[in-house]
């Protein structure tokens, strides 16, 4: 009874660790790969991409602001988004957030004053993983006419 640790629940997404802080005096332009935790207070002009980390988690603050697409498992946003935010595990958007883009999402969670500009796309993970492993070929047939045939993309090795 007393000897028993007590089970620690885990800790839920949006509470995960920062590993990269982007100050709210911050003016980053370019693209932003990273894994972990990455929390945003300025502004950045470029795309967010979270490298093959399915835990990977963007945090966007209300005075936070990114100029381009976002491609990251779990989003936090509370600040502003113009482009298209791709989150393939759970989106979480709170009063403040602003999206002027199309959102991806597997999971999400909308609180009252969020606005999305944009289309609102529900993808389950086998859906994107056969979108991703496919790719559209034109191929002609012997009346002139055009079919669309998807074929499979070898899978890729190594790193890229």
């Amino acid at each position: 009874m007393f000897n028993k640790k007590a089970e620690k629940p885990e800790a839920p997404v949006s509470s995960a660790r920062v590993d990269t802080l982007i100050g709210k005096q911050t003016e980053l332009q370019g693209d932003i790969h990273f894994a972990g935790g990455l929390h945003i207070d300025g502004k950045v002009k470029g795309k967010i991409i979270a490298t093959s980390d399915e835990s990977a988690v963007l945090s966007v603050s209300e005075s936070g602001s990114i100029e381009g697409d976002v491609r990251v498992p779990h989003v936090n946003l509370n600040g502003t988004v113009q482009g298209d935010v791709h989150a393939s595990q759970r989106l979480q958007l709170s009063a403040k957030a602003r999206v002027n883009g199309n959102v991806y999402y597997k999971l999400i969670e909308m609180a009252g004053g969020a606005t999305v500009n944009g289309q609102m796309v529900h993808e389950d993970a086998e859906k994107v993983e056969a979108i991703t492993h496919q790719r559209p070929k034109v191929v002609s047939t012997t009346t002139d006419e055009r079919e669309l045939v998807t074929e499979r993309k070898p899978a890729a090795s190594g790193s890229s």
